[in-house]
């Protein structure tokens, strides 16, 4: 879904062949960068589905599942910044299409899970191969978009997270009832298989579709390249290394706020069929279309939320305010548990929020982190936050075991967005006279 390109002023020379430019790059980069972020996401939550079948069928607690839903994320973690520090160097193609093809094949294997330990390793392995994905994909885009661009292309990549639940939810379900029992194999091994192997033929795509750098697309003219440049400038920002970057302490602080909304997210994520099955939804289709209708919210927030960002050149408050307001809903829906409508209503509003807060988000690094050691700053920030993804099932998983309930685990991911909300809103991004000497 490519951006609609905001006119420039009137007194721009090139104005209509840059407005040309920058469709030609949304119709040839995003749409299949959205598509293959959207099987990443996929590949990721559709555990949460899964559940609804294999948690019976191989005898799994929650605590096990929560576990197992998590510890894709602790192999994300160890192995992304090195992905992204190699990122320049072997170049954005042969990256991506790695990490695809790779992903695709463990993803496709979850089918063969039989046991615990089976289930653990296997989601590890996923964790390991896609790792580098999400940030490497996020550097790339700086090599083609200026800031002044860069909320609303976030917003369209982005949209791989309500498109996955949008047309994921349905998808995942429908295999998991109509494939179920075909050839000797249970729905949920089906669904496991579909929704893996298409990362296989992206991945040996990706090596056609894209170009390493603007300067290496033989579908640019040299002028459109040079418009791209002149966009994209950092002649003002020294190229630091990533060592300079990794001390830097805004860094952390935008991780730990890119935590907070992470644990938030992936909490809905994994667990909303069961949330949903907990206010009354026995059915497996019926789940997957409820589960569609908070991602339809999401994915009209944040392309609204991205260019009001743009458009007003301020990120700060446009992730802060809706991370908050995410918080409170999430607390809201824990008051109507066991009242599908109020509970289907707050979980909308959290999960559009939060989604929106995640988009505006990725256009704030890309401030002050420039040159090539900007890859290992975004992957070390992702690798932080992505700790989330792994205590966010986890505890709500463990919670749910002794309590029975996961109320007390969907609050304690209201307490850290709160918390996420006001650092980021005291984490002024530095002026552009201060950045050499901050970052």
């Amino acid at each position: 879904m490519p951006i609609t390109e905001t006119p420039h002023a009137p007194h721009e020379p090139d104005g209509a062949a840059r407005r040309a430019l920058y469709r030609k790059l949304n119709w040839r980069l995003l749409p299949f960068l959205l598509l293959c972020y959207t099987f990443a996401y996929l590949d990721r939550v559709n555990i949460g589905f899964a559940k609804l079948q294999m948690q019976g069928d191989l005898g799994f607690s929650d605590a096990v599942y929560g576990l197992g839903a998590g510890i894709f994320f602790f192999g994300y973690v160890l192995f992304e910044i090195p992905s992204n520090l190699l990122l320049p160097r072997i170049g954005a193609r042969k990256t991506i299409a790695r990490i695809l093809v790779l992903w695709g094949l463990t993803s496709a294997g979850m089918m063969f899970v039989r046991d615990e330990t089976t289930f653990y390793v296997l989601r590890f392995l996923l964790g390991v191969f896609e790792a580098g994905f999400a940030p490497g994909m996020i550097f790339y885009l700086t090599y083609w978009y200026g800031q002044k661009r860069m909320a609303r292309v976030m917003a369209v990549v982005m949209l791989a997270g309500p498109i996955g639940g949008i047309f994921g939810s349905p998808l995942s379900t429908w295999l998991m009832t109509a494939m179920s029992g075909a050839h000797g194999l249970e729905g949920w091994q089906w669904m496991f298989l579909v929704e893996g192997l298409p990362c296989v033929l992206l991945g040996v795509l990706a090596l056609r579709v894209l170009a390493d750098r603007p300067a290496d697309a033989r579908w640019l003219s040299a002028e459109e390249k040079r418009m791209i440049a002149a966009d994209v400038d950092t002649a003002g920002a020294a190229d630091h290394s990533f060592a300079q970057v990794a001390r830097n302490p805004r860094v952390y602080l935008l991780a730990f706020s890119y935590f907070t909304m992470i644990c938030g997210i992936y909490a809905v994520s994994f667990w909303l069929p069961s949330i949903l099955k907990a206010d009354g939804v026995t059915d497996t289709m019926q789940i997957g279309l409820y589960s569609m209708i908070p991602y339809i919210a999401a994915a009209i927030a944040m392309i609204v939320i991205g260019r009001s960002s743009d458009r007003r050149g301020e990120r700060r408050l446009h992730s802060a305010l809706p991370a908050l307001v995410g918080a409170l809903a999430l607390a809201a829906a824990t008051l109507f548990s066991g009242n599908l409508a109020l509970s289907l209503l707050c979980m909308t509003i959290a999960t559009a929020m939060m989604w929106s807060a995640y988009t505006v988000f990725w256009a704030i690094p890309s401030q002050y982190l420039k040159g090539d050691s900007a890859a290992g700053g975004i992957a070390l920030i992702n690798t932080i936050g992505l700790i989330g993804g792994f205590l966010s099932p986890t505890i709500i998983g463990w919670v749910r075991t002794a309590t029975g309930s996961m109320q007390a685990g969907l609050l304690v991911m209201v307490a850290l967005l709160v918390a996420g909300a006001a650092t980021l809103l005291a984490n002024r991004t530095p002026s552009a006279q201060s950045r050499a000497a901050t970052v």
